[in-house]
């Protein structure tokens, strides 16, 4: 028998001008954080506990507004490519994966093989597989669309069940042809 430890709820950190919001999305709620400037993190369903944040600092700058609206859009098949502007915090190196994760096409997926070679660190999966794990805003920056070599699901920070809902729903959004609308 396996026991599975489960992913500790974290109260989100937040930067000086951040303001936090909740967005209801047909996975579970998630929780965008960012300034007027660029959106700074957005939390998968179950991976945070709002209750520690200070509510007066609840609210929707233009960057979370932004996200928000455009992650519902998502939601709704209507939108295959995010145009947000995006400052993730992390290492250089993280941020040179985690920007090649927007260049994977939707509804599509890439091994952390060769999203290493695409990053050039084709010796790097390991590491390109911890900064995949570090990435402070999953579905805008699809992390989910990286699978192991051998093609199979490994790793997601809101779980495989949660990572296969994200690419069924891409998969199915691509074959009916209706999510065509960019982001612009």
């Amino acid at each position: 028998m396996t026991i599975k430890k489960a992913k500790a709820k974290t109260t989100p950190a937040l930067a000086e001008a951040d303001q936090w919001t909740l967005i209801p999305t047909p996975v579970g709620e998630m929780m965008a954080g960012g300034d007027e400037e660029s959106l700074h993190f957005l939390h998968l369903p179950g991976s945070f506990d709002a209750r520690g944040l200070d509510p007066d600092r609840r609210g929707a700058p233009a960057a979370v507004a932004a996200a928000t609206e455009q992650l519902e859009a998502y939601f709704r098949g209507e939108l295959t490519r995010f145009r947000l502007p995006l400052d993730p915090a992390g290492t250089e190196f993280q941020r040179r994966v985690w920007w090649a994760l927007a260049d994977i096409p939707y509804a599509a997926t890439e091994s952390y093989g060769a999203l290493a070679a695409r990053v050039d660190n084709p010796r790097a999966c390991r590491a390109v597989g911890l900064a995949n794990g570090r990435n402070p805003i999953p579905v805008v920056l699809p992390c989910h669309r990286v699978i192991g070599a051998d093609g199979t699901l490994t790793g997601y920070g809101g779980g495989l069940a949660l990572k296969q809902r994200l690419l069924e729903h891409e998969r199915r959004v691509a074959s009916s042809g209706t999510g065509r609308r960019r982001a612009s």
